[in-house]
């Protein structure tokens, strides 16, 4: 009785022993840590990353605006001189006439839009400048040009300055860390697209062609 009962004791000691135990705990808090540390760390990476680049091409797209207003069309069918419209007034308006003094004064061609090409000269000297703010994947392609008809600019016979607007559109931005396997491992649920690629935001700069003309007083 007395050996059952001591060696009952010596058994109830070690389980005192083991509750006590805290050897091996801390594995178990690094396992839980780890996943949300890496999950902040990547995500300040790669947000980071697309927040730098969201500044520098939202730069770089002012940049490209300002310099398509003072170079020829990058886009096929932009004329070089603003062509009469179809008033019927006798005698027609004379060259010189701001277009904005009357309806239908000056020829309005809409919009004329196209997407950059290295063949023309004005899309491949602007992404020659601005492509180091782009993303890696990024190609000229991914330039967008419009040259939009414009009542209040210009005089007839005088340059063609149609409303210039130079957009990025698109383009994708990728994750190079496992955000969503990361969200998993942390006990979460990840969005759609986290650690994939996804789009960036299109942006877009626009200005007024320019012309150093005085219409009826040059």
């Amino acid at each position: 009785m007395t050996q059952s009962l001591s060696t009952f004791q010596r058994i109830a000691r070690r389980l005192q022993k083991f509750r006590r135990d805290e050897e091996g705990t801390t594995l178990v808090e690094l396992a839980v840590v780890v996943p949300i540390f890496l999950l902040v760390f990547f995500g300040l990476i790669d947000f980071g990353r697309m927040a730098f680049h969201y500044v520098t091409v939202e730069k770089a797209v002012q940049v490209a605006a300002r310099i398509a207003v003072v170079r020829p069309a990058a886009c096929a069918g932009v004329p070089n001189f603003i062509e009469r419209g179809t008033t019927t007034v006798t005698p027609p308006p004379k060259f010189g006439t701001s277009c904005n003094s009357g309806s239908n004064i000056c020829a309005n061609l809409g919009v004329i839009e196209c997407n950059g090409s290295a063949v023309n000269p004005t899309a491949n000297e602007i992404w020659t400048i601005v492509r180091g703010a782009f993303p890696n994947d990024a190609t000229i392609a991914n330039l967008s040009f419009s040259y939009a008809s414009d009542s209040d600019l210009g005089f007839l016979g005088g340059p063609y300055t149609p409303m210039v607007t130079v957009e990025i559109q698109n383009l994708d931005f990728e994750f190079v860390s496992p955000l969503g396997s990361l969200v998993g491992l942390a006990g979460g649920t990840a969005p759609n697209g986290l650690g994939a690629t996804v789009d960036f935001p299109e942006l877009s700069a626009s200005m007024p062609a320019e012309d150093l003309a005085h219409g009826d007083n040059g």
